[in-house]
């Protein structure tokens, strides 16, 4: 089943490290110049902070990466940064840390940590969804076929995206690319060729805390 994972919402995290504060903020984004965008805001936002450290990922097979350590030492800020997206296995995903000063240096290992913990608390902050590639099916049937359709929908816990009754019913159903072959055969064989199926459209669709949602990419 073709699927990635990545951020429906984005949010906003923060963590103390020996009074300096680490303030993460996630963003979905689809392209560079996004990504850059959304970094100009928060500079703009967090004007007098000594730092704003950032990577993103976008896109796949292949993907594109990008981080900066914005003048902390190499290798500890964008990097760790980086690996937490990878580590939650994420796609176009922008997450900035900001970090105001303390007064207190903390260290390679220190920072590591800090950074880490921080773009970790902002993707926990953040609606992370699954999205899945497929079809929208149409189903027409009538009246007497309709339970059992409904029955054969619910036993492959397929999504239910819209119901239009008339003197005949049409279901619209979203089917995962690799269920498709089969929930069509099992329409046609458990209805007796009666009820009829066609494809609307082919799409990328999750569950999100909306609701299910139907994307166009």
């Amino acid at each position: 089943m073709e699927s990635y994972h990545t951020i429906y919402r984005g949010g906003s995290g923060e963590i103390t490290e020996k009074k300096s504060r680490f303030i993460a903020d996630v963003f979905p984004v689809s392209s560079e110049e996004e990504a850059m965008l959304y970094l100009e805001e928060t500079r703009k936002k967090y004007w007098d902070a000594r730092h704003h450290c950032w990577a993103y990922v976008v896109g796949r097979t292949p993907c594109m990466e990008r981080m900066s350590d914005d003048g902390e030492p190499a290798g500890t800020a964008g990097k760790p940064i980086l690996e937490v997206i990878r580590g939650n296995h994420l796609t176009d995903v922008f997450v900035v840390v900001t970090r105001y000063f303390g007064g207190t240096l903390l260290g390679t290992g220190g920072l590591v940590r800090a950074y880490t913990e921080a773009a970790a608390e902002g993707l926990r902050q953040s609606s992370i969804i699954e999205k899945i590639h497929g079809s929208r099916l149409r189903i027409s049937t009538d009246y007497t076929l309709l339970g059992k359709i409904q029955y054969m929908i619910g036993q492959r816990g397929l999504h239910l995206a819209d119901s239009i009754y008339t003197e005949k019913v049409d279901l619209e159903v979203l089917v995962p690319d690799a269920e498709e072959k089969a929930f069509r055969e099992e329409i046609t064989e458990g209805t007796g060729g009666k009820a009829g199926i066609e494809t609307i459209e082919e799409c990328w669709f999750a569950d999100t805390e909306d609701g299910l949602r139907v994307f166009q990419e």
